[in-house]
């Protein structure tokens, strides 16, 4: 990974442990973004079938990479909007099941509207309850985010595919924005239905750029109204014909947004997922083991068996600023400092972390 690492100019800056906030630009991407603009600049619209080409391809790229059906996704500008439009297409009423203190805007947009909804404290036992409240609530809907933004606590996935197992008439809709990219994902052996997320954090692909993935049962579940020239791909005769993912995309899509993202998949498929993925649980296997000696992490956290590569360790004012003062990238949250690492990241930088800690 050291030779990785140098695609990145900010860490040269410091340890930057704040991939949950905004995931990093690197050299390679900001080329290919400069070569496609400039090709923009020279051709004019000749340009244009190279960029139907691009958004065709992130497509296909997107479902290779997730193991999702490419009729099956959808590209949206982010996980909020891609969510608020699914959901104008679904009955209210039926019966919700969130997480308390999600990431508001996946809450909120069930909460805008008229369903009915109940919610499940995050707590060490979390998958268990979860298990019990769609058993008696008669739970319709279940959605939550695979890792929550506050603390990085991860949801069991194979919880999930055996929940859809026992209960194949639950709709599991989650948020990907603070997992996809950070491990290794199989959608369509998931038992999910429904994926949304965000690519600026795990993926690395800047902002403005998204994905929804669809399983073939969930899409008679939601009524979509939505509809553009462009999601019948410009053609007069296709208006009642728009496949349910293309739905999500009304308008013209940007080359330079969605290549990106094209790009940076790639870029995470030449390193190999296997390899980032085994790299990160090693990173949060060390991280977990260290806060944890400094008293730094909640219960729920500390007898949790997997937890994610971001943390919220307990940490005033005067620690956040000296880690700032250190050139630790990292962000407030809640009632601590919150620290994500990633594949750039190193085992000795969570060392260098827990020394600035033990003598602040």
């Amino acid at each position: 990974m050291e030779k990785i690492r140098k695609e990145f100019p900010v860490l040269r800056k410091g340890i930057y442990a704040n991939t949950a906030v905004y995931g990093l630009l690197y050299d390679s991407l900001l080329e290919w973004r400069q070569e496609h603009d400039l090709d923009f600049l020279i051709d004019g619209s000749d340009m244009r079938e190279k960029s139907l080409k691009v958004i065709s391809d992130t497509r296909s790229t997107i479902g290779k990479f997730f193991n999702c059906k490419r009729q099956n996704v959808a590209l949206v500008s982010n996980f909020s909007s891609g969510l608020n439009i699914l959901l104008e297409g679904l009955d209210e009423d039926k019966k919700v099941l969130l997480v308390e203190n999600d990431y508001p805007s996946l809450n909120w947009s069930f909460e805008n509207r008229d369903f009915e909804v109940s919610y499940i404290a995050q707590t060490t036992d979390l998958e268990e309850r979860i298990k019990e409240a769609v058993s008696n609530q008669k739970i319709d809907v279940l959605a939550l985010s695979l890792v929550q933004w506050l603390d990085g606590f991860t949801i069991d996935l194979d919880f999930l595919k055996e929940l859809k197992k026992d209960n194949p008439k639950l709709i599991i809709m989650v948020d990907g924005t603070q997992f996809c990219g950070s491990a290794s994902f199989d959608f369509d052996n998931s038992g999910i239905d429904v994926l949304g997320a965000s690519a600026y954090k795990w993926l690395l692909a800047g902002y403005g750029n998204g994905f929804m993935l669809f399983s073939d049962q969930v899409k008679n579940e939601f009524a979509i109204n939505n509809i553009g020239f462009n999601a019948a791909d410009g053609d007069f005769g296709k208006k009642d014909e728009i496949r349910f993912a293309k739905k999500f995309e009304p308008g013209h899509l940007s080359s330079l947004i969605f290549g990106s993202l094209k790009y940076s998949i790639d870029f995470f498929e030449r390193i190999g997922m296997d390899k980032i993925t085994t790299h990160n649980r090693r990173l949060a296997k060390k991280a977990k083991s260290e806060f944890e000696k400094l008293g730094l992490l909640s219960d729920e956290i500390k007898n949790r068996k997997e937890h994610s590569t971001i943390f919220n360790i307990k940490a005033d004012d005067a620690t956040f600023q000296k880690l700032k003062d250190n050139d630790v990238f990292c962000a407030q949250r809640g009632n601590g400092v919150r620290l994500s690492f990633h594949f750039y990241n190193t085992e000795a930088e969570i060392d260098a972390i827990v020394k600035i800690l033990k003598t602040s």
